[in-house]
């Protein structure tokens, strides 16, 4: 079982985040994430906040063991040319350890405050499906290349009409929030979209992000026959790493 922890960027530092990411590093955390959102998720909506790409850079930078990336970024606040070019900018600082997350998006106060058209779900969704392959040729004529000829693509939701479609057509890694029941469906209905396009559904790794409350012995086990491969520890600020330093120890 591979062992991350998302950092999630409100009511922090960028000073705090750093230290973070690097006490994570050093502990042998297998992946470390933030998100793509512009105001807090949770508490005080107006308190501090930090965008995910710079801080990314600064991640990669800091970090020399765990992949990194953003659990997961929201598609549409950036044109897939230039995100392909940033993470593959970001995967260079890393020496090759950027995963793309990549998600339809869906806080709509974000999208207001940005100016972005937030329209319906399955509006964004489609946008998310045009996109990719624009990623994935855009990353095809980048020079240099990305680090290990290609970037890792993860898509997070649980659209089991669109979305793990989408998974099983492009990506990598699969991330789902839920209880161990629900995220045992999603894996199935993962592997049966796995067959209907012709993928072998051992290439997607499948994680799970949970939070520090569900840090159990049972629960652990319960994702593990559930078919997670990878448990992602959601932890705002002040960041203690005592349950991940748990996580890390039933690994």
């Amino acid at each position: 079982m591979k062992i991350g922890i998302q950092l999630w960027p409100q009511a922090t530092s960028v000073k705090e985040m750093r230290t973070a990411w690097r006490t994570a590093d050093a502990m042998g955390v297998d992946s470390i994430w933030t998100w793509d959102h512009f105001y807090p998720l949770s508490g005080d909506p107006e308190e501090r906040h930090f965008e995910c790409y710079t801080l990314l850079a600064a991640m990669a930078a800091d970090t020399c063991h765990a992949q990194v990336g953003a659990l997961v970024t929201c598609f549409t606040y950036r044109n897939p040319q230039l995100l392909a070019d940033m993470a593959r900018t970001i995967d260079h600082i890393s020496e090759g350890r950027f995963v793309l997350g990549l998600g339809s998006g869906w806080f709509e106060r974000d999208y207001i405050e940005y100016g972005y058209e937030f329209g319906t779900a399955v509006e964004r969704l489609k946008l998310l499906e045009a996109g990719l392959p624009v990623i994935k040729d855009r990353m095809k004529k980048l020079n240099p290349q990305p680090v290990n000829g290609n970037i890792p693509i993860m898509i997070g939701g649980g659209g089991e009409k669109r979305t793990l479609r989408l998974v099983a057509e492009h990506a990598q890694q699969y991330n789902y929030f839920g209880p161990p029941e629900s995220y045992a469906n999603k894996i199935k209905i993962l592997d049966e979209w796995c067959a209907k396009v012709g993928r072998n559904p051992k290439e997607i790794e499948r994680t799970v992000a949970i939070y520090p409350k569900e840090v159990t012995p049972e629960l652990f086990e319960a994702y593990k026959q559930a078919g997670a491969e990878h448990i992602i520890l959601a932890s705002g600020g002040p960041f203690d790493m005592k349950d991940l330093e748990t996580l890390l120890s039933w690994r």
